[in-house]
């Protein structure tokens, strides 16, 4: 797990926002609890500042400001009826069940949606964190209103290092289908059920703190769409909140609540849950955990106790996420890796089209979009089959079979990289090579059609041809790629049952 402390940052991006988190959030807390002359209102405030810079990531910066913009919006509602029900257990409890599994069904909008449904959901759970009570409610307002100006003039403006950075390539849009198929109404439905089963189990742990358990369900099911990423993501959070722990013990404990010493470690913890949250989600917990425990010092209520019950009420949360996507509208890994890899290869197939198209003089033909679309295709395949690959996973044949899977669709985007790469600089070829190319492509595009045909009709795979590989860079791409597609039918169509099922 060290190593993804060292692992690649390309530009330094992931440094970089780490830096202005603590940055943006350090002010924002100081301001925040500065005008409200109270801690509370401080970690209120840094809290707002944390999930405005963390969970707002729409594709540019003008995009990024409206949606930070519209966070109140959807989080003074919310904040003010977890306040207002503060002394009603029941009516509390349902109209928590009902932001979460809303704030999930809102993910369906895109990187915008899933930001102002994480807003929300944190909205009332900082109610039940800090305990607030109606006569706090301005004071909470304000204080979120004066964090979320702060952090954005250092997002927006003393370092807005995206200005100088390309727009990210766009998200894959996520796999279809309607009513309960829907991914975000599926994921709603499991959440809300997984919620109550947590709300249920904290509750029975602790009347104070049982949100905990809610909250972990709710974090579960960010970015999982099968029953495998759900339950790999629940370990990663028990792992994380485990080791957090046992660091709480031997750091936040002994700071007695010493205000610099406590500052510096929220600072350094702050910084960790940025720069590790793209590689490791077990560390990110981690640093998340040993945060929690010395805001709960600066507050005055942490004991060894209360550690063990965090741990407990994550637990709690991990089992409800369990049950929920075992029991509720379940989705299997392979039923989700397949339908990945299916688009994936059409991908393959229209990067080679469009390559074929550009050095056969046709200027509408560029493969350069189909290339990036199809590394963001294979990373959404890589997340999927991620459970499959586990070191803990039993299915050593099958984690066999995904390794292969993956090696040989990253052998196919080295292939198509280096096609687009010969288009991007040569086109007009003679009129013989472009027919070698229009042949070679529509064995490319029966190769990807025998792999993605369904059962009764599925093709043979096309072999690669035996003839030796052609001098012209173009064609020996493609014959490249046709071997990688021939080898994929036998881990992906090897057997009967599908190669990558988990059941």
């Amino acid at each position: 797990m060290i190593r993804k402390f060292v692992a690649p940052d390309p530009g330094l991006a992931r440094l970089r926002s780490a830096a202005r988190a603590v940055l943006g959030i350090g002010l924002a807390a100081t301001v925040s609890g500065t005008a409200g002359q109270s801690l509370t209102m401080a970690v209120a405030g840094g809290l707002a500042a944390l999930l405005a810079l963390f969970t707002v990531t729409d594709a540019t910066v003008r995009g990024q400001a409206l949606t930070t913009t519209l966070l109140p919006a959807a989080g003074f509602p919310v904040l003010a009826l977890a306040v207002l029900l503060h002394d009603r257990p029941l009516p509390r409890d349902l109209a928590f069940l009902a932001v979460a599994g809303l704030g999930v069904y809102a993910r369906r909008w895109g990187p915008r949606g899933n930001a102002l449904g994480i807003f929300a959901f944190m909205s009332f759970f900082l109610a039940q964190f800090l305990h607030a009570v109606p006569a706090q409610l301005p004071q909470l307002g304000a204080a979120v209103v004066l964090a979320l100006l702060t952090s954005s003039a250092v997002r927006f403006g003393l370092w807005c290092y995206e200005r100088r950075l390309p727009v990210p390539r766009p998200a894959p849009a996520p796999l279809g289908g309607r009513g309960l198929a829907h991914p975000t109404t599926r994921q709603a439905v499991q959440a809300t059920a997984a919620s109550a089963i947590a709300l249920g189990a904290g509750q029975a742990l602790s009347d104070e703190r049982w949100y905990w358990a809610v909250g972990t369900v709710w974090w579960i099911f960010v970015n999982t769409a099968s029953r495998g990423e759900t339950l790999v993501r629940g370990f990663r959070r028990v792992l994380g909140t485990a080791a957090g722990v046992v660091a709480g013990l031997g750091v936040a404990i002994p700071l007695h609540g010493d205000p610099v010493a406590a500052a510096v470690l929220v600072a350094l913890c702050v910084g960790g849950i940025f720069y590790v949250a793209a590689v490791s989600y077990s560390w990110m917990i981690f640093f998340v955990t040993v945060l929690v425990g010395v805001l709960y010092g600066m507050l005055g209520t942490v004991d060894p106790g209360l550690l063990a019950l965090r741990l407990a009420e994550t637990l709690a949360g991990a089992v409800g996420a369990a049950l929920a996507v075992l029991l509720v509208l379940p989705v299997t890994t392979h039923a989700t890796t397949d339908a990945w890899v299916r688009r994936a290869l059409r991908c393959v197939h229209l990067c080679a089209v469009e390559a074929a198209g550009r050095l056969a003089g046709s200027p509408g033909a560029d493969p350069a979009p189909r290339v990036a679309e199809l590394e963001a295709l294979l990373e959404r395949v890589r997340v999927s089959v991620a459970p499959l690959v586990h070191p803990l996973s039993p299915l050593g044949h099958r984690k066999a079979r995904a390794r292969r899977v993956l090696a040989l669709l990253d052998a196919c985007a080295h292939e198509v990289r280096g096609l687009a790469a010969v288009a991007a600089v040569a086109a007009d070829p003679e009129g013989s090579r472009t027919d070698r190319l229009t042949v070679a492509c529509v064995r490319v595009e029966a190769a990807v059609q025998a792999l993605i045909a369904d059962g009764a009709t599925r093709a043979e795979p096309v072999r690669s041809p035996a003839h030796p590989l052609a001098d012209e860079p173009a064609l020996t791409h493609l014959h490249g790629l046709e071997r990688a597609l021939a080898e994929l039918a036998e881990p992906l169509r090897g057997t009967r049952r599908p190669a990558l099922a988990v059941r």
